[in-house]
């Protein structure tokens, strides 16, 4: 099929500023899709994996592979229109009444010169802005990369967590599960920057949110790589940084060491729960829910800091803290961070930033009917997502008492 829109970029004014000082122009906005369903066979083995708890494997795959095939498409019509790197690589999820389309949208830049040879030979996460951000502090980006893990609690974590619920401390059950697949993803996105070359992963964005009964996570960054950290043990690198923030922390003489996560799952107790009840009441400080709060955060923090000091880090940055509520009393509280270390002789190619790239571009459109929009917002996650993710056992359960009951009965009808 021919392209028709060479004219058109996604790229805006202040990205269009960055490539002019970094001797490029906008290119076409490209896209590649992959719609894809779980079938029959498939939704009943990930089914009982739901229903096993942990990783399920039939999701993780299907969505990895749907994901994989838009980028392989958008970067096909990237080598249609040339340049020399794709930038703003991006995933959504449509839900096309049971069938999800997996999008993949990217603008291509290319040489300001006329008449110089080009090849896509990178593409990243990153906005132009934050491409300036990275190549000023050293990483040369190579390739968008991605990781992701659908998981369940299951019904054994369900059963055994609803048991511990009852007392009041730390869900084990629910923590190591919570905790396991979330480092998953976390290590694919780091093996498919080994697969590419790269000694590093920066600008690493993280989403959870339900998909197909269960809970997805995803992180997407740019593998890169860095000259210094050649030198390191430990390698790739990972980061959850902005891009801005590791220019500031490369200024310094700062490089990434890895991005590290805290993971702790508390149940407030059935005694807990009344008299919190009790005090939500009367008024005032609700004591308990304070002290279960603060004991879930120093959990986490505690795990950072053991995953700090494990790869040599002199410090963790950056440190983003989320709460979810995961229904029947459990609280989640996560901490999400990166290690950092001082290196002699790091440091950007400029001294200071433009202002223009801590300019934050604005929607001019807004879509009032975004609540009933079929789309998946993976760029956000809620405490919703987490509950529903519970209920997916259940709902698997339901699905295959339903799909017994049904054989049962047209077999009762043949003889």
């Amino acid at each position: 099929m021919a392209l028709q829109h060479k004219r058109i970029s996604g790229l805006s004014g202040n990205e269009i500023y960055f490539l002019e000082r970094m001797g490029y122009r906008a290119g076409p906005l490209c896209v590649g899709n992959s719609v894809v369903a779980l079938g029959v066979m498939k939704g009943l083995g990930a089914g009982l994996s739901t229903l096993g708890g942990g990783e399920i494997n039939e999701i993780t795959q299907l969505v990895h592979d749907g994901r994989t095939r838009a980028f392989e498409r958008m970067m096909g019509e990237a080598a249609e229109y040339g340049g020399v790197g794709l930038t703003g690589v991006s995933f959504d999820v449509v839900n096309h009444g049971g069938n999800l389309e997996f999008i993949t949208i990217g603008s291509t830049i290319h040489h300001a010169k006329p008449g110089v040879e080009e090849a896509v030979r990178f593409s990243t996460s990153a906005d132009v802005a934050k491409l300036f951000c990275q190549v000023d502090a050293g990483f040369r980006p190579i390739q968008f990369v991605f990781g992701n893990v659908a998981y369940s609690i299951g019904l054994g974590g369900s059963i055994v967590g609803g048991l511990k619920r009852l007392g009041r401390g730390e869900v084990r059950e629910f923590t190591e599960i919570f905790d396991r697949t979330r480092h998953l993803a976390l290590s694919r996105i780091t093996d498919e920057a080994k697969r590419c070359g790269a000694n590093a992963v920066v600008g690493i964005e993280t989403t959870i949110s339900p998909l197909l009964g269960a809970q997805e996570m995803i992180m997407i960054g740019t593998a890169s790589h860095h000259p210094a950290i050649d030198a390191f043990e430990h390698k790739p690198v990972t980061s959850d940084m902005t891009n801005e923030e590791m220019w500031n922390m490369v200024n310094v003489g700062f490089l990434p060491l890895r991005l590290v996560m805290g993971v702790s799952v508390y149940s407030l107790g059935l005694k807990g729960g009344i008299f919190s009840t009790l005090q939500t009441l009367g008024g005032g400080e609700v004591a308990g829910l304070t002290e279960i709060l603060y004991e879930a955060r120093e959990k986490a923090l505690a795990r950072i800091e053991e995953d700090a000091e494990r790869c040599g880090a002199d410090e963790v940055v950056g440190v983003k803290t989320h709460i979810y509520d995961l229904g029947g009393g459990l609280i989640e509280f996560m901490a999400i961070g990166t290690a950092v270390k001082k290196v002699a002789g790091v440091k950007t190619k400029s001294e200071a930033l433009p202002p223009q790239a801590v300019l934050q571009d604005r929607d001019t459109f807004v879509d009032a009917t975004d609540t009933l929009s079929p789309t998946i917002n993976v760029s956000s996650s809620s405490a919703a997502s987490a509950r529903k993710a519970q209920r997916g056992p259940v709902t698997i359960i339901m699905t295959i008492v339903f799909i017994v009951f049904w054989v049962i009965l047209q077999f009762l009808k043949r003889s």
